[in-house]
C-alpha cells in the first residue's frame, strides 16, 4: 500500500525549517511507501509559500488558501488531492525518523482498520471514557505492544482513505477551527465496526500545539470544549448515557456559571448537529457502551 503525506500549514515556516528535512529522508527510503508529500497552506501570513517554494518546489504539491479555513479544512482538501491508499496525517510540528512507516503495512492488510496511531515519544495508545457525563479522554502509558487507540490524532496518524471517504472525511461544518475533529472521526469508525490501533514501533516526536498556542488561551479554551459538546451531541446515541450527560451539565452549570457561555457557543450549531447525528444513528451498528469499553 502507498502512503500519501499531508501536511496542514498555518504561519508554520520555523517549523517547516527546523522539521521537514526529515520528512525528505523519510521519503526517500523506499521501504516507508510514501510517494507524494502535500502541503496545504491555510492562509499563512508569514513567509511559509516563499519558504516552500524556493527550498522544495520539486519534492510537494503544494495548495495555497487565500484565507484562514482550520484545521479540518485544510486536511480535507488536501486528502482529495491524494493518489495513495493510507493518509499519513503529520502535523509540521512534528519529527519522524527515517524508518518509521516501515513496519505498517502489516496493519492495513486487515481490511478492517482504518487509523494507526503513530508512537509519540513520552506517549501510548489514546484511551476514552464516558465520566461524570462528558466524554473523557487520555493517554495509557508506553508499551513495546500494539494496542487499540481510542482516537487515532489528526497530527500523525495514518488512516485508510477507502474509509475515510465513507465518512466523508473530518467534520469542518461542525467542528472547525480546531479540536475534537480527529476524536469525532476516529469514533465514527468505531461506531461502525472498525478498528483504530497504536503502534509501538513507529516513532516521532511531536511538540504538541506549536501553532494553536500562538493564539489567546481564552479562545482556544472555549473552542475546545464547546466541541467536546458538539462531539457528543452528535455521536452519542444511548439513552442512558445522554441522561448522565444532561445531569453532568446541569452540574457544571451550578458549579461554573460561566460554562452557560460554552452550551449556548454550542447550541449556536443546533441545527447542524442534529442532522448529523441522525445521519450517524442510521449508519452506527456499534453501542456507545461497546466502543467505551473496547478503548478505555
Amino acid at each position: 500500500m502507498n502512503v500519501s503525506i499531508v501536511i496542514p500549514n498555518y504561519n508554520g515556516k520555523h517549523l517547516l525549517e527546523k522539521n521537514f528535512s526529515y520528512v525528505l529522508k523519510a521519503l526517500k527510503n523506499l521501504n516507508n511507501n510514501i510517494i507524494e508529500i502535500i502541503i496545504v497552506d491555510d492562509g499563512s501570513t508569514d513567509d511559509s509559500v516563499s519558504f516552500l517554494n524556493s527550498q522544495f518546489k520539486n519534492e510537494i504539491k503544494l495548495i495555497k488558501h487565500t484565507k484562514n479555513r482550520g484545521f479540518s479544512s485544510a486536511v480535507n482538501i488536501g486528502v482529495r488531492a491524494t493518489s495513495g491508499d493510507i493518509i499519513l496525517l503529520l502535523n509540521s510540528d512534528v519529527t519522524p525518523t527515517h524508518s518509521f512507516l516501515e513496519n505498517l503495512d502489516k496493519y492495513f492488510s486487515d481490511s478492517k482498520v482504518f487509523a494507526v496511531s503513530l508512537h509519540e515519544k513520552g506517549y501510548g495508545a489514546a484511551k476514552g471514557s464516558f465520566k461524570n457525563g462528558f466524554i473523557e479522554i487520555g493517554s495509557k502509558k508506553e508499551s513495546k505492544k500494539q494496542e487499540y487507540s481510542f482516537y487515532v490524532s489528526g497530527g500523525s496518524g495514518l488512516f485508510r482513505k477507502s474509509i475515510w471517504q465513507e465518512l466523508g472525511g473530518m467534520d469542518e461544518k461542525l467542528l472547525s477551527p480546531f479540536y475534537w475533529e480527529d476524536i469525532d472521526l476516529c469514533f465514527r469508525a468505531a461506531k461502525r465496526g472498525y478498528i483504530n490501533l497504536w503502534d509501538p514501533e513507529s516513532e516521532v516526536v511531536h511538540i504538541h500545539e506549536s501553532t494553536i498556542s500562538t493564539l489567546p488561551q481564552k479562545y482556544a479554551n472555549r473552542i475546545r470544549e464547546r466541541n467536546q459538546l458538539l462531539m457528543l451531541w452528535k455521536n452519542i446515541h444511548s439513552k442512558s448515557l445522554m441522561t448522565k450527560h444532561i445531569n453532568g451539565l446541569l452540574r457544571r452549570i451550578i458549579k461554573s456559571p460561566g460554562y452557560l457561555l460554552i452550551i449556548l457557543m454550542a447550541l449556536s450549531k443546533i441545527g447542524l448537529v442534529l442532522k448529523a447525528r441522525q445521519k450517524e444513528i442510521k449508519e452506527c451498528v456499534v453501542s456507545d457502551e461497546a466502543v467505551f469499553q473496547k478503548y478505555a
